[in-house]
């Protein structure tokens, strides 16, 4: 299939501006080199005039070529009466040596009176100059014209000739911005029919998502004859953010059959969307079309029971077309359908256990009404089940005891925290182990691994990575009942237990010895396959 539509990000630019997102040099290279990996056009590096680290960037970049995607360097039009040769923007932007220079200018007649003060035909002036010295230049000159459908709002004509000025004096795009993020699509439809009408160049879509409707705009401009798209991953930007690109793409190729990437690159999308928010450290939203966490996951039991027959039936889409994959959810609105589509992803069979299905979603219920959650703790509901199977192995080790000791010797010192367990491993004698930590939880956990990293040595493997604590009756005050939820790794596996109770340390206790009891399990499961294996080739 041909391709559509060119994907001009600007994560590194207009992405870097919102609130909470930060890039250091390094991050950026690998960033770019990330999404020209994943078959991008264009890549906006920055604004080399405002902004010492977009220098320091694109010098980068030249020890890193790009295979696929174009660098763009980013910068404003001319300044009033001076010559484009003499701007000092122009010759940051020059100095940086990308192939591609994108250049804003003025659309909307308020900013013309009020920002820039000049006449409209200065204004008109400082957008061809600045496109025509750049040409000279032997760069590809893409047109931003901010505030582009504001403007046509305001003065239809004004607008025209400003987007004009820059194709006739040679821009490669004429890209239409809704700086704003106020337009509707409806409106962009009208809007963009208009400019086709005086615009014999290639069109662009820049849209921001004040409203809610970046996405929207985006794919509608597609529909309506754009053939670039500019926006950010995971639609990071100033304010409410950009188009999310990470939604757009997989609109247009599944919904619209407008090919963006190339030939199996949409299948990798979540793997994009999940690795650019690392870099910008940002949570991922589990909440975010097509590739969030929660996109593909059902709760009703009604809707999994179809959902074993038909995914269609509640999936708009197959996940793994977006490299996503659907999740079945354990809770006391669940179905028996749920438990055994959860028990499947486990590898367990429960289809010829049919009161073991009964057992589990009737503890599910229970516990749930006494405010444990399932949904975010799969460990712990995996070792339910096995319990409720006969499966799970229980002297791992056993908890007779603990007790957990705070003290401040004096306001300038730090809390002394101590913790000592009282437990048998794998049914043997009761050991008692004190060991201190950085808080209660560390103390508790640092004993536990104490206790029985002698006959189980893999435990050193775990290390907690998350803590998370929920209040779940406020109106009891400080006797109210605490939910916590505790994720784990190993280094290759993550999971997450979860424990309930008045008291926080009782709560965390629980999940800590489900987390501990989780690993010990999935090591012991590994060794009787590894066994098995050998007994067969022997």
């Amino acid at each position: 299939m041909k391709k559509n539509v060119s994907i001009y990000d600007t994560t590194l630019r207009d992405g870097e501006q919102g609130e909470g997102v930060n890039f250091s040099v390094i991050d950026k290279v690998k960033v770019a080199l990330t999404l020209d990996g994943f078959g991008f056009d264009y890549i906006e590096g920055g604004w080399p005039g405002s902004n010492p680290k977009a220098v320091e960037f694109f010098k980068a970049m030249r020890e890193h070529p790009l295979t696929h995607a174009k660098l763009a360097a980013f910068s404003s039009t001319r300044r009033k009466n001076c010559k484009a040769a003499e701007d000092p923007n122009l010759q940051a932007l020059l100095a940086v040596k990308t192939p591609v220079a994108t250049i804003f200018g003025k659309t909307w007649d308020l900013h013309v009176r009020e920002a820039l003060r000049v006449p409209e035909d200065e204004n008109l002036r400082m957008i061809a100059d600045t496109i025509k010295y750049l040409r000279s230049k032997r760069r590809e000159v893409i047109y931003d014209a901010e505030h582009f459908f504001d403007g046509y709002k305001a003065d239809p004509d004004f607008a025209l000739r400003t987007i004009e000025a820059a194709a006739e004096a040679g821009a490669s795009w004429i890209v239409m911005c809704d700086t704003n993020g106020g337009t509707m699509p409806t409106e962009i439809q009208d809007i963009i029919a208009q400019v086709k009408q005086r615009i014999n160049l290639p069109l662009g879509i820049h849209a921001h998502n004040d409203t809610g409707m970046g996405v929207a705009n985006a794919v509608v401009a597609v529909a309506c004859g754009c053939t670039q798209v500019q926006g950010t991953i995971n639609g990071y930007g100033e304010r409410c953010g950009n188009s999310d690109l990470v939604q757009v793409i997989p609109n247009l190729e599944l919904k619209y059959g407008k090919r963006c990437l190339p030939k199996g690159h949409l299948a990798r999308l979540t793997e994009l969307s999940l690795t650019i928010a690392e870099r910008a450290n940002q949570t991922p939203d589990s909440r975010q079309p097509y590739v969030g966490r929660s996109c593909f996951a059902h709760k009703g039991g009604i809707h999994v029971s179809a959902v074993r027959r038909n995914k269609t039936s509640y999936e708009h889409v197959d996940p793994g077309l977006v490299g996503n994959k659907t999740r079945v959810l354990v809770s006391e609105q669940a179905g028996q359908s749920n438990i055994i589509s959860k028990a499947e992803e486990l590898g367990i069979d429960l289809k010829t256990a049919p009161d073991a299905v009964r057992d589990v979603l009737k503890r599910i219920k229970r516990l749930e009404n006494e405010g444990y959650e399932f949904e975010g703790a799969e460990a712990s509901f995996e070792l339910m089940m096995r319990q409720a199977l006969g499966r799970k192995k229980a002297n791992f080790f056993d908890m007779e005891s603990f007790r957990v000791i705070v003290e401040k010797r004096s306001p300038e010192e730090d809390c002394i925290t101590e913790a000592t367990i009282k437990l048998r491993v794998n049914g043997g004698e009761p050991v008692y182990v004190v060991a201190e930590g950085d808080g209660p939880v560390n103390a508790l956990d640092s004993a536990l691994r104490k206790a029985i990293r002698a006959q189980h040595p893999e435990v050193a493997e775990t290390q907690l990575t998350d803590f998370k604590v929920r209040i779940l009756d406020p109106s009891h005050h400080t006797a109210a009942k605490t939910r916590v939820l505790i994720e784990s790794t190993d280094g290759h596996d993550i999971w997450s237990t979860v424990g309930v109770s008045e008291n926080i340390i009782e709560a965390a206790w629980r999940a800590l010895e489900d987390s501990i009891e989780y690993k010990l399990m999935r090591e012991a499961d590994k060794s009787k396959k590894k066994l098995r294996s050998r007994k067969k080739k022997s």
